[in-house]
Parts: C-alpha cells; sequence; structure tokens
C-alpha cells in the first residue's frame, strides 16, 4: 500500500488536502497542517514502515473507521 493510501484509509473524512509532489533533489517531505511530519532530508533515509502514519496518528488520533466493511 502507498503511503498515500495508507494515511487516506485512516483519516480522510478530516483531511481537507492531500498533495503529493515530486522533485529534481530526490527530497521526501510530508508535512500535515504547515507542519513538518516527516523529512527526508532532515534524517537522510526514507521513512520507515508506519512511521509516518504513526506521526499522524499522534497528531490526529487513532485511526477513523469510516469506510463500510
Amino acid at each position: 500500500m502507498s503511503l498515500a493510501n495508507e494515511l487516506l484509509a485512516g483519516w480522510a473524512p478530516i483531511l481537507r488536502t492531500v498533495e503529493l509532489r515530486s522533485g529534481n533533489t530526490g527530497r521526501f517531505e510530508v508535512t500535515l497542517d504547515g507542519e513538518l511530519v516527516f523529512s527526508k532530508a532532515q534524517l537522510k533515509r526514507h521513512p520507515n514502515p508506519g512511521e509516518v502514519t504513526a506521526a499522524f496518528e499522534r497528531r490526529l488520533g487513532r485511526t477513523i473507521a469510516w469506510r463500510k466493511a
């Protein structure tokens, strides 16, 4: 599952905007409400599985059960 899909699966009803941007410098940054959540440039690595999701959970609370099974 892609990171975007993982974040949307958990919080789509309360997210206003999800934006993915590509760059030519290899940067990978995730922000939430203007706050930097993850920066590959700062940490010099890609996020570990679940790392960005955990950061979203700390700020937004547990994932929302909004999809019907």
